[in-house]
Order: structure tokens, then C-alpha cells, then sequence
């Protein structure tokens, strides 16, 4: 169970004392296997301090393949969770530069921490007075930076665009009902009626059935989808409806609804393509399709095929069509010497790792099957995976 921090521990870990009793806990293991022992022995050293300690050292560790630039910040299990990943927040800041922004649900920082780099004026609210006083710690003298205990459905401040990102739980589970969101989105949207909005959303939600008048961005980060934003119609550029950011090695590519979806219908390429998350999650396929010269195995499946791989993407070069049966794809596995093997499914009902143990690969060569159907038919593409190109 997580440690539970208040603000008496927040006063102590930012203090002389409890800077110097941190650095001699970022020395200990703090493993599983050590945990107990470097308990014991902070609690010696440090009294009631050492689980704040422990705590506050194993999470500045998680947050390092996540978050920039905070070695030295204060976090909550919880909160660490739920903060934006830098590249993240830095994009949406890149989008917000030049305006005034009011967090009204800013937890530790993580999101001021970019907004005060590209915005003249920032506010940050939020109604849990432990993050707040995290947030004071990690932000340090920013002098763009307020921070207030409020509400986010009470509006405080007249800052031109508000941000806010829900809790994606509810009793103890992740929730996509936009309802049951903390605060609940509906409520959020009706406190500030006619203001510019950015609403962070968990990439699931149902979309269609928010009736929402602006741009709904989703969000991938080095292959993995992260986030969906609303963005109000105020802030979102004229005809775009839906976006996909794609975020890998430090490089940004988008593909909205606005851009030319017309792509040919034609016989499997060389390659299989399966497209980014957010390209998916957004509904833009098609236009991702069109902008490198692909086209789909089917009209209803996010698989593209081509003849060439689009930069940084993952493809999958087709060495034989199959039909979709176990003895087929087994005998063909067997006369390849396949060992390691993927297999990946859309539109069709099959367990990856069930048909795996059932195909008993015990060759020595990697293969992918590409399990799908075009039309109503079945189909399997027995593939060579390659890495990524640069």
C-alpha cells in the first residue's frame, strides 16, 4: 500500500534536515529483496521519518523513465501516476505558448512545469493541500507560477484558456464513462461555459458521444498511446475535428482529419504496416494511408499495406499468404525452422498466445503471422518482422 504523505512530511523533506536524511536514503537499494533491512535501518537513523523517506526515493526512481528534469521533486503514488509525461505536456505547452492558462486541477506540477515555459502567465489549482504543497517544492521560485486551493468547478481566476485533467478512476477502477470522471465531464465543461478548454481524457472514452464541438487530439509517446485532449473550438484550427499526434525520438508528426484521405483499393503490398495507436484511436487510417502512399488489407481493418515503410514506423515484409487454418499455418511453420514467433490479430477472434502454444514453434528462425481477414474471409500473412527505420 502506498505511503500516505501530509504535510508535516512535506515540511520535513523539504528542509535541511530531510534533504541530507533523502540523499543517504537515494543510497540504499530499496529493493523487494532489501526493503525491510533499508527500513530498519532508516527507521534507526530517522525515526518516523523512514517510510516518507523510502517512499519519496523509490518514486523520484519510478518518475525518471517518465517524467524530466525531477530528481528533486516530491510525488504522491497517485499523482506520479497521473502526471503527464513530459513530452506530453511539453507538446500541449508548444500548443498553449503565448497564453495566459489556469490548471485547475495541477496536482504536483508536472503540467506547470511546461506551461511556464511557453506561457507570460500560469495559474494552478487543485483541492488536495498535499500536492499543492508538493507543487510549491517542485515549481521552486517560478515567478509566472500562482498556485491556490480551489475547486476546478468553481472558476477563480479569468485566465484565457483552462486546462484541467479528470481523475480516471472511479471506486478503485479505471473508468471510461465521461460521467464518472473526477470531476465528471460534463460538469467540468458546464462550469466554464464560453472559455477556451483543454481537457485531458484517457484515450478510450467513447468520443462520439460527448457531442464535443471542438478538436479531440490522441496522443502517442514512442509507441504508446497516452492520452486523448479536448481542445475547445477556440483553440483548434479551422475544419479539424480529430487529430493524432505521434511523439517518437523526439520527433512530432501529425495527421488530422483535414488532411486527403483518397487511397487506392488493391491487392496485398510487400509490406504490412499496423499503424500507430494514435492514428487508429483517432479514426484517421485512411489519411495516414494517403500521406505515404499505403492502402488497407480491408476497408474495416487498421492493418495498411505498401510497398515501402513509412520513417520510424514498424513493418512487416510478407513472405507467404496462408489460409487461416492450424494445420496449414503449422506445417509451414515447421518447414521454415521457426522458433520465436508474434502473432498479430485484428478482426479476427483468436488468443495470440493459446494459437502459439497450440503451433508449437520449436525451429530456430523469427517469423510474424499477421492474423486478420479481408472481406469475410480469413487470412494469415507469414512475415519477416523488421526494426523500425530511422
Amino acid at each position: 500500500m502506498a505511503y500516505g504523505f501530509g504535510r508535516a512530511d512535506i515540511a520535513y523533506l523539504v528542509g535541511a534536515a530531510g534533504s541530507a536524511a533523502l540523499a543517504q536514503a537515494a543510497r540504499l537499494e530499496l529493493t523487494p529483496a532489501t526493503l525491510l533491512r533499508d527500513l530498519e535501518r532508516l527507521r534507526r537513523a530517522y525515526g518516523a521519518h523512514a517510510p516518507a523517506l523510502v517512499e519519496t526515493v523509490r518514486l523520484r526512481r519510478r518518475a525518471a523513465a517518465k517524467l524530466a528534469d525531477t530528481e528533486q521533486w516530491l510525488f504522491t503514488d497517485d499523482a506520479l501516476q497521473q502526471a503527464t509525461p513530459t513530452a506530453v505536456a511539453r507538446h500541449r505547452a508548444a500548443r498553449l505558448a503565448g497564453r495566459a492558462v489556469h490548471d485547475v486541477t495541477c496536482s504536483i506540477g508536472a503540467e506547470l512545469a511546461e506551461l511556464r515555459r511557453t506561457c507570460p502567465a500560469v495559474v494552478g489549482s487543485d483541492l488536495d493541500q498535499v500536492r499543492l504543497d508538493m507543487a510549491a517544492h517542485n515549481l521552486g521560485d517560478a515567478r509566472n507560477i500562482l498556485l491556490a486551493k480551489a475547486d476546478a468547478l468553481v472558476p477563480v481566476s479569468r485566465a484565457a484558456v483552462v486546462v484541467a485533467d479528470p481523475a480516471r478512476r472511479a471506486d478503485g477502477r479505471r473508468t471510461h464513462d465521461p460521467a464518472k470522471l473526477q470531476p465528471p465531464l460534463p460538469d467540468l465543461l458546464a462550469a466554464y461555459p464560453g472559455r477556451d478548454l483543454v481537457v485531458k481524457c484517457a484515450p478510450g472514452l467513447d468520443f462520439d458521444a460527448l457531442d464535443w464541438a471542438g478538436e479531440v487530439e490522441v496522443v502517442s509517446l514512442d509507441g504508446a498511446v497516452r492520452e486523448a485532449c479536448l481542445w475547445s473550438a477556440g483553440l483548434s484550427e479551422f475544419g479539424i475535428t480529430r487529430r493524432a499526434t505521434v511523439l517518437r525520438a523526439g520527433r512530432v508528426e501529425t495527421v488530422t482529419d483535414a488532411d486527403p484521405s483518397d487511397i487506392p483499393e488493391r491487392e496485398p503490398g510487400e509490406w504490412i504496416v499496423d499503424p500507430d495507436g494514435a492514428v487508429v484511436r483517432a479514426g484517421l487510417v485512411r489519411h495516414y494511408a494517403a500521406r505515404y502512399g499505403l492502402w488497407q488489407l480491408d476497408p474495416r481493418i487498421a492493418y495498411l499495406t505498401g510497398d515501402r515503410v513509412p520513417e520510424g514506423m514498424r513493418g512487416f515484409r510478407v513472405l507467404d499468404r496462408l489460409d487461416l487454418r492450424e494445420k496449414t499455418l503449422r506445417a509451414e511453420l515447421r518447414r521454415r525452422d521457426c522458433g520465436q514467433l508474434e502473432i498479430m490479430t485484428r478482426g479476427v477472434d483468436i488468443d495470440p498466445d493459446q494459437l502459439r502454444r497450440r503451433l508449437k514453434p520449436e525451429g530456430t528462425r523469427p517469423y510474424t503471422l499477421v492474423l486478420t481477414r479481408i472481406g469475410r474471409t480469413p487470412a494469415a500473412f507469414l512475415c519477416a518482422a523488421t526494426a523500425p527505420t530511422s
